[in-house]
């Protein structure tokens, strides 16, 4: 069952903003944290050295993990719908989707729901979003905006701003700039000259890096250009844990044309054999990612050297994320969407240097629905609206015990089934810190398209790549049987019981004990 967290009480030096006071109130004296939140599209915890995948020796990421090797790691944060939109919705609300109402790419979140800027606001937080916004709507509960139309556009990138023009009519254009250069000047110019410094700031600074064909920056072209990029070792092994889930996602294989035409895209011969396709495929595929990821960083670190030369750094709070996760070969897959690990988990640094011990990680149970909580309660906010269904984990911020009710696992759900060709099914599912168990559902919300429905379950312990599915296993059927259980409470405690669907439910009702 899930559970759920009671207040946390931070007790800390007096020298930090984090003080115990009354309640779970952290700050010390009127001085409150400035907090950065930096969020970059589809950058995965494999491509950022802090977590020592196999790119790590590469060293793609070296700003970037400055921020964990001074602040903490955070092992284990998972969004609970690992496409663009809902997950930023989740973040912006602190809701699951079936409560925030965004499923899917269409959703969007009006002024009114956006409840992140509009509660740290309250206290005092002068905001501002930058950057890759797509929510649709206007992101008018900040005070400050300028953000990328829908995905954006890599090079000369347009920009709606506020303006005398109803939205979305205000643009500006950068020309002749990258998008990740020009995000980082339009959030330095904001904070150098057109916010008010006698107010601590929450800036919300999004890349549109490294989404979708990755289109770097030129400096970039001959980064990591005469290097082999390290394989994973199921390159070769597309998904074949069910019937639901065999042979499908977009990837990297001949097999893969639509929709992305990844090696027409990359110029790569379809006269190779199946296996040097993908190599040739695999290795032009990476080094294009890593050279946007290679711009972020070093655009991070502009953001940090002003932080440095104005003396903010010390009372900044700056969290490094990805909107979801992202495949980079392994199970043979590229795009994101799937409950498996690679999609399914979220980089999450973060730096503090007056609250937490550097070098320092955890192992908590997170969410992309605990993120707002979370940066409420640095700012002062000692309870967390009840509206919003995620939880606090500043706690673990410094190195608290986890809450002897802290959730015991955390819920997924993909909903956009088959669509864009990517032919990934609908599913859902839920992970502990050991075991994931996944229904594939296989049907659009109004029961559409059915697909093969089947369960799948995962030892992580034991096979951390989800290569083998052990649903049919005896020795695990009281563990699955429980698991089952815990799915259903879940998804009722989270308001995601499908009520508005019927044809899902009568598939979840036929299917559950198959």
């Amino acid at each position: 069952m899930i559970r759920q967290i009671l207040p946390i009480l931070l007790i800390l030096g007096s020298s930090s903003w984090l003080s115990a006071k009354s309640g779970s109130s952290f700050l010390s004296g009127n001085q409150k944290p400035n907090i950065l939140f930096i969020m970059s599209d589809d950058h995965t915890t494999q491509a950022i050295g802090a977590y020592g995948g196999r790119l790590a020796k590469l060293n793609p990421t070296p700003t970037i993990d400055s921020l964990a090797k001074n602040g903490m790691r955070f092992n284990r944060v998972f969004c609970n719908n690992s496409i663009c939109t809902p997950s930023r919705a989740s973040i912006i609300t602190g809701q699951y989707p079936q409560t925030n109402g965004v499923l899917d790419l269409d959703g969007n979140i009006p002024p009114e729901r956006q409840f992140l800027p509009i509660e740290i606001k309250k206290v005092g937080y002068q905001t501002a979003m930058i950057g890759k916004w797509h929510l649709k709507q206007e992101p008018a509960s900040f005070d400050y905006y300028c953000v990328l139309p829908g995905q954006g556009n890599y090079h000369n990138p347009v920009f709606r701003i506020q303006g005398e023009l109803d939205w979305p009519k205000n643009v500006i254009t950068k020309k002749g700039m990258h998008s990740s250069d020009a995000i980082t000047d339009i959030s330095l110019e904001w904070l150098q000259s057109k916010r008010d410094k006698s107010k601590p700031f929450f800036l919300m600074h999004h890349f549109k890096a490294p989404h979708d064909m990755f289109e770097n920056a030129r400096r970039y072209d001959r980064f990591l250009e005469n290097v082999q990029i390290p394989e994973p070792e199921n390159l070769f092994s597309p998904p074949n844990g069910s019937v639901a889930s065999r042979g499908l996602g977009s990837g990297l294989g001949l097999h893969h044309h639509a929709p992305w035409r990844l090696g027409a895209r990359l110029g790569i011969s379809n006269q190779l054999d199946e296996r040097a396709y993908v190599k040739s495929c695999y290795q032009k595929y990476l080094k294009r990612y890593l050279r946007c990821v290679k711009g972020i960083d070093d655009n991070v670190k502009r953001l940090i050297d002003y932080l440095k030369e104005t003396g903010e750094l010390e009372n900044t709070v700056i969290i490094y994320t990805g909107d979801q996760g992202f495949f980079l070969g392994e199970h043979d897959l590229m795009d994101k969407r799937w409950i498996y690990e690679e999609s399914f988990r979220m980089p999450f640094l973060v730096h503090a240097p007056k609250l937490i011990q550097p070098a320092s990680s955890n192992d908590w149970l997170i969410n992309n629905t605990d993120f707002a909580p979370t940066i409420l309660e640095l700012a002062g906010i000692e309870k967390t609206p009840e509206y919003m269904q995620g939880h606090s984990f500043a706690g673990a911020l410094q190195a608290q015990p986890k809450p002897v009710n802290w959730r015991t696992s955390t819920y997924y759900r993909y909903w956009m089934h088959m669509a864009h060709s990517l032919k990934t099914p609908a599913h859902f599912g839920i992970r502990t810190e050991r075991y994931k168990l996944i229904f594939f559902y296989g049907c659009t919300p109004d029961g559409r398209n059915q697909s093969p429905v089947a369960w799948e379950f995962y030892d992580l312990l034991k096979d951390p790549q989800e290569m083998v599915n052990e649903y049919k296993n005896p020795k695990y059927q009281s563990t699955i049987e429980s698991l089952k259980a815990e799915l259903l409470q879940v998804r009722e405690d989270l308001n995601e019981t499908d009520v508005k669907y019927p044809h899902i439910q009568k598939i979840i009702a036929t299917n559950w004990n198959q």
